[in-house]
């Protein structure tokens, strides 16, 4: 048996507690629900035992929280995860929460890919696109599929590079730094070589 080692007031939800078991922090529990459970620091609990009343009365208000957060923009499932594990939530309660937010289609990873897909590649090469998606908890077939329907990595790296180099002179200083750039912005060498070589021609074109 573990022991409850601390019970103590949430700061940013005073209807909230946090309880500390053997001296960590184990979940986050409505005061109604601890005081009805009777629960206090020194006492001998099992954690399955605090998994089973979080799951049995504050699933409800878990969906609540996750619905609100969602409000402001779409996530990826993990990134939800994250957010409920982050409120305190156990996994049970994060799985509840997260098979009510797909069956609603309020969280669905193929769809966040290709929605940012979609907004970022005006301005960015799949590698970062598929980076920054990981990084927000995607999931990797979803990054794949999404990058897989992309087409336009040459136009949008022309596009990036006439921004870079507005009011820049096209010495070879300057090119390796706009290719360099191109590479950073998740440019593949072929797509940033191809956007280089066409202002090459457009300043030639000019000039003749």
């Amino acid at each position: 048996m573990s022991e409850i080692t601390a019970i103590t007031p949430q700061v940013k939800d005073k209807e909230r507690c946090s309880i500390y078991v053997d001296g960590r922090f184990y979940c986050g529990l409505k005061l109604e629900t601890a005081v009805r459970y009777r629960l206090q620091a020194g006492q001998h609990v099992d954690p399955a035992f605090l998994d089973e009343i979080q799951l049995e009365n504050e699933k409800a208000q878990a969906l609540d929280k996750a619905l609100t957060h969602l409000s402001a923009s779409m996530k990826t499932e993990q990134a939800m995860r994250d957010y409920l594990r982050k409120k305190g939530y156990v996994d049970a309660v994060c799985d509840y929460v997260l098979e009510k937010l797909r069956e609603y289609k309020f969280v669905d990873d193929a769809q966040y890919c290709e929605q940012y897909v979609e907004a970022a590649s005006r301005s960015k090469g799949p590698r970062l696109i598929a980076l920054e998606l990981r990084r927000r908890g995607a999931a990797q077939e979803a990054v794949e599929a999404a990058l897989s329907g992309l087409e336009g990595e040459d136009e949008a790296a022309r596009r990036v590079l006439a921004k870079y180099m507005r009011g820049k002179p096209p010495t070879r200083e300057t090119l390796a730094k706009a290719y360099r750039h191109l590479l950073s912005k998740g440019f593949g060498h072929d797509a940033a070589k191809d956007a280089l070589a066409s202002l090459r021609e457009e300043d030639e074109g000019e000039e003749g």
